[in-house]
């Protein structure tokens, strides 16, 4: 059996003549071209699951839905042969036909901190799957308890002073979780989408907007320090959702997470998402408890850790691609000069081709990137109604038991 698993962050999708962020809407002129233009990449997408991101209104991408899967139709009509034709069976046909997402399962997770109030609107995430639900989806956003991250004094400071702390009680953007059904197995998907790195700056009580908003009184130090909030925050969501994954896998479940993750594959909050690498050797490594010089982990608990670690890691989806096919030239969004893929998909070791009790195998990875462009360039397109995003995609096949 051969299924597949995309991302798509579709860039503020919204109906007609409603203002999402402060003074910026479609009209509907714009969002039939949107709207068009969704369509057909989700069409040349043609993936079973799709999680998705920026989603303002569930009817909006439902909308979308429905043209790709008219187009969908239409264009099977076109290229599939009816059965009266003898050729009808050629392996040709199969790789040009698209299904549509006719009875697809459609879950939404709207933004907890989107009051609907013109200008603004926060964005949710979906999942679309042919393959349906095993179960009904669950949001992560309102943490049930906060989370408390507190620091200790460096070294050589007094020991009862206080470090500080960072709590987090609310998710930036929703994290939906839902179980599809493949074969006899269920893989446990988490699509997200982790805060930007857009600087987070405080509005002082009685103002109109942060100082360090104001660009013609620049300020460095301030805006430098809304980096660090909104990488800190980046993190901790990172952790959260890193949280739940290990409660899959302890459980047994494959795992599949993926999403905008504002990050690339090696940046720290990635990290957190995927796991540590086990070490190479862990016998060369002192013992947290040593006591001399030679206190190293034994081969036997070397074995141990190391399957540990294993247990607990996500596997990125086109790491094992381009491992694969000596392809490097991935990249999802251009921003500054700089290409990069911040759009991740990560897989447990349930598809990692070196675990032998896998149960599927990717046999390959796409990205829709030709409408990236870089907006400082003179020369790029105008692109405001295209996603600033490229779509990933995962082919994977199911092995037999």
């Amino acid at each position: 059996m051969q299924f597949s698993i995309a991302s798509f962050n579709v860039k503020n999708l919204i109906g007609p003549d409603k203002e999402y962020y402060r003074f910026q809407s479609y009209t509907p002129e714009e969002y039939a071209w949107k709207r068009d233009w969704t369509a057909d990449q989700l069409v040349d997408l043609d993936a079973d699951v799709i999680g998705f991101q920026e989603i303002f209104e569930e009817e909006a991408l439902a909308d979308v839905v429905a043209l790709a899967s008219r187009r969908a139709r239409a264009l099977n009509d076109a290229v599939i042969p009816d059965r009266g034709k003898a050729y009808r069976r050629k392996v040709i046909f199969d790789k040009l036909g698209v299904a549509p997402w006719d009875g697809a399962a459609l879950a939404f997770a709207p933004n907890a901190a989107d009051a609907g109030v013109p200008g603004e609107r926060r964005p949710g995430v979906a999942v679309l799957s042919r393959l349906g639900f095993a179960g009904e989806p669950e949001i992560i956003q309102d943490l049930p308890a906060p989370l408390t991250i507190p620091f200790q004094p460096l070294r050589g400071m007094d020991g009862a002073l206080d470090a500080g702390q960072f709590t987090l009680r609310r998710l930036s953007r929703p994290i939906l979780k839902v179980r599809i059904p493949v074969g006899d197995h269920v893989v446990t998907l988490f699509n997200c989408h982790m805060k930007s790195k857009l600087g987070e700056f405080i509005t002082p009580e009685g103002a109109d907007y942060a100082p360090e908003e104001d660009l013609t009184r620049y300020d460095p130090v301030g805006r430098a320090l809304g980096s660090l909030r909104a990488a800190v925050r980046r993190m901790a969501e990172a952790w959260v959702l890193r949280r739940e994954i290990v409660a899959e896998l302890e459980r047994g479940h494959p795992v599949v997470a993926l999403g905008d993750f504002n990050d690339g594959e090696h940046a720290v909050s990635s990290e957190i998402i995927s796991g540590e690498l086990p070490f190479r050797n862990y016998g060369w490594m002192l013992r947290h408890d040593a006591q001399s010089y030679s206190d190293r982990y034994s081969e036997e608990e070397h074995i141990l850790i190391t399957e540990k670690v294993e247990r607990m890691r996500l596997h990125s989806a086109e790491s094992l691609f381009v491992r694969k096919s000596l392809r490097d030239m991935v990249y999802t969004s251009a921003f500054g000069g700089v290409y990069e893929s911040i759009d991740q998909i990560l897989l447990s070791r349930h598809f990692d081709p070196d675990f032998g009790g896998r149960i599927a195998d990717m046999e390959y990875f796409s990205v829709l990137n030709d409408h990236i462009t870089d907006g400082s360039h003179p020369e790029a397109p105008y692109n405001k109604l295209a996603s600033d995003h490229g779509q990933i995609k995962a082919h994977l096949r199911l092995r037999q038991d």
